[in-house]
């Protein structure tokens, strides 16, 4: 029976829909993996994962509770997932838009070299900075504030920004193309708890912008005098002036590459495990929705039964059956698109004729999904009764409730209409009723000559020539004794 199942399962992997269906799950994957990595929210996602495990399993093997309990709190868990992972999720979707094009005016080794110099230099001194190499993501949402510039890169124009007497000496410098674009800017402040208390409004500034963005924000601390680099949502420390060339000459090489580009050496290696596990995750989670979904399962359901095409001269009389149960097999996916809102019994009544009558149930009476079979019906018959409808006049009499008050009799009573022309089922005495009646009018609240619209009650065998009743006006002429 195995190989028969996976060979079976084998032949639905490799069709062309199957194939582009686990190419894009895996390439999705691929995706969130690096952004999540990128932003550094392992920690809640862990959790996510597990419960997502744990439900493919459940779903695999068919666990009746568990899956009843992700069911139900799916909807709830999507918009909490939402709520929670928005700034992760915008990230996703705009890594995933974003067009990587060629970058102009890259940054040159004096660059990097020129970059370091002022900036160790600054941390000999004890002067603070904040320098922004931007990435790939824009930033400009998350700037403000700040002073306009374009210049080329040099040491003393570094110092003199970032001098304690420069008016933007506590603001971030903004370098695009090899060149200084923007300083005095503020940059928005960390939200997550990443860094103590005992780090300025530099680094938590620094923090957030390399949360909300895959840019590199280079800090110096003027009261450690030490020198920090933020890139993807975590702080690393710079040893040296050679490390600090090293991590800009890095985090151009990153920001300038596809997501899906293989670099030489250690990082090439790794892009291809991660591909490939990406691939591996897409291929289980599609094989065991095959599985599960392919899973023959038996189902009882009960559905409304509908009766059409009845003959304008006949009608239905006494009681009829409102439902049937129905006992369904076939795969899993199929069932579960069979539900009362879009499934039901149908009696075709084109046929029929006065008296009593036996229909039988069967598959032709009802429209069921592709794959899902008909093994019962509870019951498998149906008896009705028909009857001839009349077209007859019939008196409208009104319903009086009460008494009027002491002092007052009625004098008169006039129905407009008095009488409708009605469809009504002939009885076994070739008989119809002699009346119908309005809706209840209280004479006690009658104190005068009083005229009212009212409506018409009828039994459910007696129906309108127009398909809908009409008011009834009803006029009181009363008398004082």
């Amino acid at each position: 029976m195995e190989p028969i199942i996976s060979t079976a399962l084998l032949t639905q992997l490799l069709t062309w829909r199957a194939v582009i269906d686990i190419v894009l799950v895996a390439a999705g994957l691929y995706v969130f993996y690096r952004t999540l990595l990128g932003l550094g929210t392992w920690k809640m996602v862990s959790g996510i994962l597990i419960a997502i495990v744990i439900f493919l399993f459940a779903n695999l093997l068919d666990l009746r509770g568990i899956e009843w309990v992700f069911s139900n709190i799916s909807q709830v868990a999507v918009i909490a997932i939402i709520i929670i992972f928005q700034p992760e999720i915008r990230k996703l979707l705009e890594r995933t838009a974003t067009i990587r094009r060629a970058k102009t005016g890259k940054y040159s080794d004096e660059f990097s070299q020129m970059l370091s110099e002022a900036v160790f230099a600054m941390a000999d001194r004890r002067q603070g900075a904040i320098i922004v190499l931007p990435g790939n993501d824009p930033i400009n949402e998350w700037l403000s504030g700040g002073y306009p510039l374009d210049a080329k890169v040099s040491v003393p124009l570094i110092l003199s920004i970032f001098d304690p007497n420069s008016p933007g000496h506590d603001g971030a410098m903004i370098t695009e193309k090899g060149r200084f674009t923007r300083f005095g800017v503020r940059l928005p402040l960390s939200q997550s708890a990443k860094l103590s208390d005992d780090y300025g409004t530099r680094h938590h500034a620094a923090m957030g912008l390399a949360e909300k963005s895959d840019a590199m924000a280079i800090v110096v601390s003027e009261e450690r005098g030490k020198v920090s680099v933020f890139i993807n949502g975590r702080m690393e420390p710079v040893t040296g002036r050679e490390d600090l060339v090293r991590w800009i000459s890095g985090h151009w090489q990153n920001t300038l590459s596809y997501p899906m580009d293989l670099q030489k050496g250690k990082p090439r290696w790794l892009v291809f495990s991660q591909m490939t596990a990406s691939l591996a995750v897409a291929v289980l989670f599609y094989s065991s929705l095959i599985i599960a979904q392919g899973e023959v399962l038996e189902k009882v359901v009960t559905v409304p039964v509908e009766y059409t095409a009845s003959p304008a001269h006949l009608v239905l009389a006494g009681e009829k059956a409102k439902d049937v149960r129905l006992h369904l097999s076939g795969p899993k996916s199929d069932l579960n698109s069979v539900s009362p809102d879009q499934v039901n019994v149908k009696i075709d009544l084109s046929k029929a004729v006065a008296g009593k009558q036996t229909f039988l149930i069967t598959q032709d009476n009802i429209r069921l999904p592709r794959g899902v079979s008909l093994l019962d019906v509870v019951p498998q018959r149906i008896e009705l009764e028909l009857t001839e409808i009349l077209v007859h006049e019939i008196t409208i009499r009104p319903q009086l409730v009460g008494r009027l008050p002491a002092n007052l009799a009625i004098r008169s009573i006039e129905v407009t209409p008095e009488k409708l022309k009605v469809l009504s089922p002939v009885t076994q005495k070739k008989e119809v009723a002699a009346s119908i009646i309005t809706t209840p009018i209280y004479l006690e609240s009658i104190t005068d000559d009083t005229q009212l619209f009212c409506k018409i009650i009828a039994p459910p065998s007696i129906q309108p020539i127009d398909k809908r009743w009409p008011d009834v006006q009803v006029t009181i002429r009363v008398k004082r004794n």
